[in-house]
C-alpha cells in the first residue's frame, strides 16, 4: 500500500527506501521510573541519527491546558513558543538497519484513533517487530544487574522470553495499546519493562537504561552502542555505592534485597508490583532516597 496523508497525519519525508524497519516506541506519560525509558529513547534518536517522517495533528491528541506551550522570554519579547508533539521518525542503527521511532507524549484522548492510525501506518511501512520501553520501580538492589520483565498479547513471543508469567490486571500505557493494535495486524509486539531499585526511583539510573538498549539489541535486533550512557552507569554505581557505605541500616537494606535477588533465579514481573515488597522487611527506600539525591547534589557541586 502507498503511504498517503490524512486529516491525523502527514509525511514530512519520502519513506521509500524503508525496508522492513523495527518500530520502538517510548511515549511519556506512563510508568517509567527514573526516565530509563525516555533516556534510552534519546540514545536510539541520537545514535540512529533519526528525522521526522511523519508529523501527527497534535490538536487531535494532545490537550494544551494540560501540557501548555512553553514561551521563550527574551529581553521581555516573546521569542518563541515550545509545543509538545508526538513524533515518528526514522533512522537506521550501526549495523544499518532502518528503524523507525515513536516518541513524545501519550496522547491525550483518542486513544482507538490514535493506535489504529500508529497500527496503519506500521503496516503501510512494512513495519516488521515492534518493540516498546518501560521501567518501573521494584525491591531491587543496585549492586546487582537489573531485571526485564516482558508485556505481550503474542503467546508466541511470550515463549520465546525468559521472564515470569503473571495473573493480574492494572492500568495500561499507550504501548500496551499499540501491542494489540499490532498484533491485530499480525505483526508482533511487546514491551520491554526494566526493574528500578525502588529508592532510586525519582532520580536518573543509566543501567537500567543501558539494560533496556541491551535488551533492545538481544530480543528487538535494534543495535545501539551508547557509550555515553554506560560510562554515566559506572559512574553512577560508583557514587551509589560510596553512599550507602557510609550508612549500617542502609547497607543491611542493601544486603537483604541482594539475598532477595540471588535467591530469585528467574526476573518478577509484571510493572505493577509493590515496590516495597513484602518478601523482607524493608523501609520505604524514601529515606534512602533522600539522602542520595542530597549525596549526588553534593557531588555535583564539589565537581
Amino acid at each position: 500500500m502507498t503511504p498517503r496523508d490524512t486529516s491525523d497525519h502527514r509525511y514530512v519525508a519520502d519513506p521509500a527506501g524503508l525496508e522492513r524497519p523495527h518500530l520502538v516506541v517510548m511515549m511519556t506519560g506512563w510508568i517509567d521510573a527514573a526516565e530509563a525509558g525516555e533516556r534510552a529513547m534519546k540514545v536510539l534518536v541520537d545514535e540512529c541519527q533519526a528525522d521526522p517522517l511523519v508529523e501527527f495533528d497534535d490538536d487531535a491528541f494532545i490537550d494544551f491546558r494540560a501540557r501548555r506551550p512553553v514561551m521563550s522570554l527574551r529581553d521581555s519579547l516573546n521569542a518563541e513558543l515550545r509545543w509538545a508533539s508526538i513524533n515518528l521518525l526514522a533512522g537506521h542503527d550501526r549495523q544499518g538497519k532502518d528503524v523507525l521511532l515513536l516518541c513524545g507524549p501519550e496522547p491525550d484522548s483518542a486513544w482507538h484513533r490514535f493506535s489504529n492510525l500508529v497500527a496503519q501506518l506500521a503496516v503501510d511501512l512494512g513495519v516488521s517487530s515492534m518493540v516498546g520501553l518501560g521501567a518501573y520501580p521494584y525491591a531491587t538492589p543496585h549492586t546487582r544487574a537489573p531485571r526485564l520483565s516482558v508485556t505481550t498479547p503474542s503467546a508466541a513471543l511470550r515463549d520465546r522470553m525468559p521472564t515470569r508469567r503473571t495473573t493480574i490486571d492494572l492500568p495500561a500505557g499507550m504501548n500496551v495499546v499499540l501491542e494489540h493494535a499490532m498484533h491485530a495486524r499480525e505483526i508482533p509486539a511487546m514491551t520491554l519493562w526494566v526493574q528500578v531499585p525502588h529508592y532510586v526511583a525519582s532520580m536518573p539510573y543509566p543501567a537500567a537504561s543501558v539494560t533496556l538498549l541491551d535488551a533492545l539489541n538481544e530480543h528487538g535486533d535494534v543495535h545501539v552502542d551508547g557509550a555515553e550512557l554506560r560510562s554515566e552507569a559506572l559512574e553512577h554505581r560508583d557514587r551509589l555505592d560510596r553512599l550507602v557505605s557510609t550508612n549500617d541500616e542502609h547497607q543491611v537494606m542493601v544486603a537483604q534485597l541482594e539475598q532477595v535477588y540471588d535467591e530469585d533465579e528467574q526476573p518478577a514481573g509484571p510493572p505493577a508490583i509493590d515496590p516495597a515488597g513484602d518478601q523482607v522487611n524493608l523501609p520505604t527506600g524514601d529515606e534512602l532516597a533522600g539522602e542520595i539525591e542530597r549525596f549526588l547534589r553534593d557531588q555535583g557541586k564539589n565537581g
